[in-house]
């Protein structure tokens, strides 16, 4: 199976117990900017039952995502974050699998 260049990335955000807010308010500031950058296609972040903000990503290349992962408005994030979060951001990077219908089969 030929591996595409698309990178996906699942991070997920442990907000303290009275911080949910302070998080939003740094993801709501980060994203507009993480949106311009080359080779974003997708930068969203949803919330789980149990708290957790889980951000899913999808880049166009492993290069993008280098880049975003140095760039400034991650380096803006990480510091809005700083005393926000129980643990440190989970990250996994993911190469995507397309299987049945190229629209419902990969992010």
């Amino acid at each position: 199976m030929h591996s595409p260049a698309v990178v996906n990335v699942l991070a997920l955000f442990f907000p303290k117990p009275g911080h949910r807010q302070e998080v939003l308010a740094a993801l709501e500031t980060a994203i507009p900017l993480v949106h311009e950058e080359e080779g974003c296609e997708l930068y969203a972040i949803t919330e789980a039952p149990d708290g957790r903000i889980v951000m899913v990503e999808k880049w166009s290349s492993a290069a993008a995502l280098d880049a975003h992962s140095n760039g400034a408005p991650v380096v803006a994030l990480r510091a809005a974050l700083d005393g926000h979060l129980e643990r440190d951001v989970d990250v996994t990077v993911l190469t995507p699998l397309p299987v049945g219908d190229a629209r419902k089969g990969a992010l």
